[in-house]
């Protein structure tokens, strides 16, 4: 198991998000722009969006996903909506199939977890490990990129809770004025078995 660092300096904060068109665990295929727009209108949209690169079988995902659920729960759909996506070599690592993502969906509650099978938008995010987080505000520029909290693999250790303070920030139209602290997690498995640059 290699430990990787998120990549702090290749998405710039301020900088858009790629749109992007994957299948989810509904059998249905979501894109970035159709999720951040609303049926409403332009003030519905949702304010904050997460884009978690994740997988079913890293232990620092697993370790962090009960935090995720509470903070589905703290925030409305209209302030926040989270996007799991998965990036892995299903083909190697098969915990990762598509068909054991609809079973971790079920347990874990981001709204979409979508499949990246061709890898490109893991790398178009130059996202390195599981989880790597992206939080951009209601125009899709990334706010926030960096680690969920201080806690890691132990939820009873946590003091900072850096993700959440982020969200709050971001849904309330503030700048985000702390340093941002990698994500840490396994490494993406890549389909040629290396790490991707």
């Amino acid at each position: 198991m290699a430990l990787l660092e998120s990549n702090m300096t290749a998405l710039k904060l301020g900088k858009r998000a790629k749109d992007f068109t994957l299948l989810g665990t509904d059998e249905k295929m979501h894109s970035l722009n159709e999720i951040a727009k609303s049926d409403k209108g332009e003030s519905d949209k949702p304010k904050a969006i997460i884009i978690m690169f994740m997988c079913n079988h890293c232990p620092y995902v697993k370790g962090i996903m009960n935090r995720i659920n509470k903070i589905r729960e703290m925030f409305s759909r209209e302030e926040l909506v989270i996007i799991g996506i998965n990036s892995n070599d299903a083909a190697n690592y098969p915990d990762d199939s598509f068909e054991n993502m609809k079973h971790f969906h079920k347990k874990f509650h981001v709204d979409f977890y979508l499949l990246d099978e061709t890898q490109e938008i893991a790398k178009a995010y130059h996202a390195t490990c599981t989880p790597d987080i992206f939080l951009f505000d209601s125009e899709l520029k990334l706010a926030y990129h960096g680690r969920i909290d201080d806690g890691y693999l132990d939820e009873s250790k946590v003091r900072q809770q850096d993700l959440v303070n982020a969200i709050k920030k971001t849904v309330d139209g503030e700048k985000i004025d702390v340093a941002q602290k990698p994500s840490m997690g396994c490494s993406i498995k890549w389909k040629n078995m290396g790490v991707h640059p």
